[in-house]
């Protein structure tokens, strides 16, 4: 389902639009549709990232360092004599 809207743009942006729709042999709806989509596609990773950032703002907690260690300990036993 479609849904017809109208939108208001200055004159110079919207020949902008129309000859880059003509360019692309697209639809000025269809080339709205698609930068609109960018955009929220755009906007929503940046909103991802963001929340992503927040959980990892404080870094690592004691005993996940304490794990990142052994870690590295473990691994250098398993590689140790490989090279």
């Amino acid at each position: 389902m479609t849904v017809k809207t109208a939108i208001s743009l200055e004159n110079s942006l919207f020949q902008k639009v129309d000859d880059l729709a003509q360019e692309l042999k697209i639809s000025r709806s269809h080339l709205f549709t698609l930068a609109v989509q960018q955009f929220i596609e755009s906007y929503e990773n940046q909103r991802l990232l963001e929340k992503i950032n927040a959980v990892y703002a404080d870094g690592p907690d004691p005993e996940e360092v304490a794990l990142q260690q052994r870690m590295r300990v473990h691994h250098r036993q398993l590689v140790e004599g490989q090279w």
